[in-house]
């Protein structure tokens, strides 16, 4: 991960890996209290950690050994990592699933509609490529444009359909962009509306008796 913002990292103390590499100890924070005295007490009381700067970036992990794993590749797996991140913003806004209501895993699982990420790593192992390498989003277009009509045909011809849409998904390749870079922030500005702090029917409750109290006898 990368070093946090209020951290100093001086590559002339601890132990020296490397031009600006070396492992240093961090001790451990001050009591959460979100955490019991016997959580905290089973902590360890400092934790020996890898600093390395990549590309001007300074990076931390718990891969210590630099000749398993150089620098170079420290760089490479949080590339990786942040791929994550993007398939979660993925998840949220092509499957609209930014707000989950269920409580529990099981329940999360049964909203995903069509299992499109699971229908488009099946077509990515069919082409042999990678499924990060074809776009989603259209992945999601061409399977919602073809639904009613897999809905109503069954047999010889939904195979041939099905076949059709999945060769047309590995064409649907996205460009190759290293390093993209985008902002962290939002380019719609949100309704200027009051949060919803109590349960719908009692907001429409006290809608209902404020209008009662506005009418005019």
């Amino acid at each position: 991960m990368p070093q946090h913002g209020v951290r100093i990292t001086d590559f002339a103390r601890g132990q020296r890996l490397g031009k600006n590499n070396h492992l240093v100890q961090w001790p451990r924070p001050p009591e959460p209290k979100a955490m019991s005295a016997e959580e905290y007490a089973s902590c360890p009381e400092f934790i020996t950690m890898r600093e390395v700067e990549v590309d001007g970036r300074i990076l931390v992990a718990t891969l210590l050994d630099p000749a398993a794993v150089p620098a170079q590749s420290l760089g490479a797996l949080h590339k990786m990592r942040w791929n994550i991140e993007v398939d979660f913003c993925t998840i949220k806004a092509m499957l609209e699933m930014d707000v989950l209501r269920c409580k529990s895993g099981q329940g999360d699982r049964g909203l995903f509609p069509g299992l499109q990420p699971g229908a488009l790593a099946k077509v990515a192992l069919l082409a042999g490529v990678l499924p990060r390498l074809l776009s989603f989003a259209g992945d999601k277009r061409l399977l919602g444009a073809f639904a009613d009509q897999l809905r109503r045909i069954s047999g010889k011809q939904a195979r041939a359909l099905i076949a059709t849409v999945t060769a047309s998904i590995t064409t649907l390749r996205l460009p190759n962009i290293p390093d993209r870079i985008e902002p962290r922030a939002k380019k719609r500005r949100p309704k200027n509306l009051p949060l919803l702090t109590v349960p719908r029917q009692v907001a429409r409750d006290l809608i209902y008796a404020q209008r009662e109290l506005n009418r005019v006898p």
